[in-house]
């Protein structure tokens, strides 16, 4: 069982392990980048433990891959999932938006601000489309393909069919959130997935979180490596 406290450090302990894509010339295995952005790294709104150590990793990962998507967290400042929003309401407290279970976040990837912004480290001299998600303020949107009530389609899907991909790599953040419900969906639109440990990192709101996740995705059909 993988934990976060290992994947880092395996990663302080190598640049980076080669990771098993069986490239095709007609790029048909995308490398699927989701939310590298500073308000999920260290010091941001929405900080994730070791955010920042994923993207050295990323940078080397995309060196094996010709097709290369990324997915951008872009909420307005009014949006549901915010606690602000909600007077009386905290970060990690629950609610009902939309008719679904919602938790509450900090004020985070708000349209247009610094935070929204990728990792200024982060290689996108090659990315062919950045596709946004969560500008409904009325519904949450972890997944790269939909929002979380599955209605609003981002396009992502019908994207990558165009370039005729069917298998995916999927890293970035959070491994407990837009990560493991991009790949949830990616399984169930028929791709087949892969999450390289090293290339995400979680939340964690409960503690192994990471862990559970990473599970959840292997019993759902992603390899794990």
């Amino acid at each position: 069982m993988f934990s976060q406290e290992d994947v880092g450090a395996k990663k302080r302990n190598r640049q980076r392990k080669k990771i098993d894509v069986k490239m095709d010339s007609k790029g048909k295995h995308a490398l699927v980048i989701i939310d590298a952005q500073l308000d999920f790294m260290p010091g941001g709104a929405l900080a994730v433990q070791e955010g920042d150590q994923i993207v050295p990793f990323i940078n080397a990962l995309q060196a094996d891959f010709q097709t290369i998507i990324a997915t951008q967290d872009w909420h307005p400042e009014n949006h549901g999932s915010f606690a602000a929003n909600h007077d009386g309401k905290s970060p990690g407290e629950w609610i009902e938006l939309e008719g679904l279970q919602q938790v509450l976040w900090p004020v985070h990837c708000v349209q247009g601000s610094p935070g929204a912004d990728f990792h200024p480290e982060l290689d996108r001299s090659r990315w062919m489309r950045i596709f946004q998600k969560g500008q409904n303020p009325g519904v949450d949107s972890y997944s790269g393909f939909f929002d979380n009530n599955q209605v609003v389609d981002t396009g992502l899907h019908a994207y990558l069919q165009s370039l005729g991909v069917t298998e995916l790599t999927c890293v970035g953040l959070a491994a407990d959130y837009c990560v493991k419900f991009t790949v949830l969906d990616a399984l169930r639109l028929g791709y087949q997935v892969h999450v390289p440990a090293a290339g995400t990192r979680a939340v964690n709101l409960q503690e192994g979180d990471f862990e559970r996740a990473l599970a959840e995705m292997q019993q759902a059909g992603a390899t794990i490596q």
